[in-house]
């Protein structure tokens, strides 16, 4: 378990408040408390805020490896990862979310960064591709990632593909 220390980054918020302990499952190491959790997360933020309807549950989580964000004794951040081939061509990042309420801390900067070095390390990788919702594009640009191709809907929501190289 990694924590990160977001108070060089964000030095106006309390040191307390920017802790995030993150670690690194597959699917096998994950409890039942921490699935749920994670799976509540997921629907909390990508079916009911963004009011879209799709099959969550796709059967790949069985393939990834899982970064989990912990604030608390809480998840407030998830990625989960795949390894070239597992999801798409090149090793993959996706299902990013940080809580409603737990962003502008930093958490998404840790739980992109922590999940890179899964991909980097677990998987001896280091070039990710991501299918981004487009007004993320920034943030994922600010994370090395580029835009790749034309803009698309993915459940109704506008992406883009984008990689890191």
């Amino acid at each position: 378990m990694h924590k990160i220390d977001l108070q060089k980054r964000l030095p106006y918020i309390s040191k307390q408040h920017l802790m995030l302990e993150i670690s690194v499952k597959t699917f096998g190491e994950l409890n039942t408390t921490e699935l749920y959790h994670l799976l509540q997360l997921r629907s909390e933020i990508f079916v009911v805020e963004q009011d879209c309807a799709y099959q969550d549950l796709d059967g790949k989580d069985q393939k990834a490896l899982h970064i989990i964000g912990i604030k608390n004794k809480q998840i407030v951040a998830y990625t989960r990862v795949f390894k070239a081939g597992d999801y798409m061509d090149k090793a993959s990042i996706g299902r990013v979310v940080v809580k409603d309420g737990e962003r502008k801390h930093g958490y998404g900067v840790a739980i992109m960064k922590a999940s890179i070095r899964a991909v980097e390390e677990k998987f001896n990788e280091s070039s990710i591709t991501i299918s981004a919702q487009t007004y993320l594009i920034r943030f994922y640009n600010s994370m090395g990632f580029q835009e790749v191709g034309e803009e698309y809907l993915e459940d109704g929501i506008s992406h883009v593909m984008m990689v890191k190289e």
